[in-house]
C-alpha cells in the first residue's frame, strides 16, 4: 500500500513504472485504466521535458490558445465597464439613470475582478504555489454552498454522507462550475446532486436527465485550448476547475449517454499529508 504521505495519483503512477499490471493498480486505486494510463503519460511527458529541457510543443500551443482566450474573457466586461463610464461621464442623466449606470458599471468591474482572480489561481496552480487551507466538512454542507436548492442523492453504493478535507472556497468553485456546466445547452429536464464515497475517494456528480450535450461542446469544456476551433463558443470551459481539482488531489471527468450525463470530480477522503507534489497539468 502506498504511503498515506503520498499523493494518490503518483502512487498509482510509480506502480505502474516500478511493473505493476496497470488494470490491477486501477482496480486497486478505484480508477479508470483508460485515466490512468493518462496519468502515467503526463508524469512521463512531464519528466522527459524537464530532464531535456525542452517543453513539450503542445502545452506551448496549449498555453498562447489559454491566453488568447483569457483577453476574450476579459475583454468583454472591460469594455461594458468603459461604456457606462462614458455615459456617466459625458452625458446628463436623472438619478434613476444614474443609478442604473453605477449598477451596470459595478456588475461590469465584478465580472472583469472574477476574470483576473481566476487568471491568478491559475496561474498560482500551474506553478505549484496554490496554498489551499484544507477543513473537514460533510459533503452536502459543501453542495449547499454552490446550490442551496439543489436535490442531493447518495450513490447507491454510499450509506451516509462523507466527509471529505478541502478548501471551502477553492473546492466550491469546482463544484460551482460543474453544476453549471450540467445546465449547459440542450436544456436538462432535471439536474441534481450525486454523492458516493468509495475509498480512498469522494465523488461529486453533477447530474443531469435529458438530451445529451453535443461531444465536440463536451471535448471544449474538457480541453478548451487543445484546438483553434471556436465553432463550440466555449472560451475557458472547466479549466479552472479541473485545476483546482488537480491541486486537490484529483480529478474531473464525464459520464454521458442517451438519457443524461454526470460531470464529476474525484478527491481523496483525506489530503496527503507529506510534502506537495508538484501536479502535471491536463491531470
Amino acid at each position: 500500500m502506498p504511503d498515506d504521505g503520498l499523493d494518490l495519483r503518483v502512487a498509482a503512477v510509480l506502480a505502474v513504472l516500478g511493473g505493476e499490471p496497470l488494470a490491477e493498480v486501477a482496480r486497486r486505486q478505484v480508477v479508470e485504466p483508460a485515466l490512468l494510463e493518462r496519468w502515467v503519460e503526463a508524469f512521463v511527458d512531464a519528466g522527459a521535458a524537464e530532464v531535456t529541457n525542452q517543453p513539450n510543443p503542445r502545452a506551448a500551443r496549449q498555453r498562447d490558445r489559454f491566453l488568447a482566450a483569457y483577453a476574450h474573457e476579459t475583454r468583454t466586461p472591460l469594455g461594458v465597464a468603459s461604456g457606462w463610464a462614458t455615459v456617466l461621464r459625458e452625458e446628463e442623466l436623472t438619478e434613476a439613470e444614474r443609478d442604473r449606470a453605477v449598477a451596470k458599471l459595478s456588475a461590469a468591474l465584478e465580472r472583469l475582478n472574477e476574470r483576473v482572480e481566476e487568471m491568478e489561481l491559475l496561474a498560482a496552480s500551474s506553478l505549484g504555489r496554490l496554498e489551499l487551507e484544507p477543513e473537514t466538512v460533510p459533503a452536502d454542507a459543501l453542495l449547499a454552498r454552490t446550490a442551496p436548492d439543489a436535490p442531493v442523492r447518495l450513490g447507491a453504493d454510499t450509506a451516509e454522507v462523507p466527509l471529505v478535507e478541502v478548501d471551502l472556497d477553492q473546492f466550491t468553485r469546482v463544484l460551482r462550475d460543474l453544476w453549471r456546466t450540467a445546465g449547459h445547452p440542450p436544456a436538462p429536464q432535471e439536474r441534481w446532486w450525486e454523492v458516493r464515497a468509495v475509498e480512498p475517494w469522494v465523488e461529486f456528480r453533477a447530474r443531469r436527465r435529458g438530451d445529451p450535450v453535443d461531444v465536440r461542446v463536451l471535448g471544449a469544456l474538457f480541453d478548451p485550448f487543445d484546438s483553434n476551433s471556436d465553432s463550440t463558443g466555449v472560451t475557458m470551459g472547466l479549466h479552472l476547475a479541473r485545476a483546482l481539482a488537480v491541486a486537490h488531489g484529483g480529478t474531473i471527468g464525464v459520464d454521458q449517454n442517451d438519457a443524461g450525463a454526470a460531470f464529476w470530480v474525484r478527491v481523496p477522503r483525506r489530503r496527503p499529508t507529506g510534502d506537495a507534489v508538484p501536479q502535471p497539468e491536463g491531470t
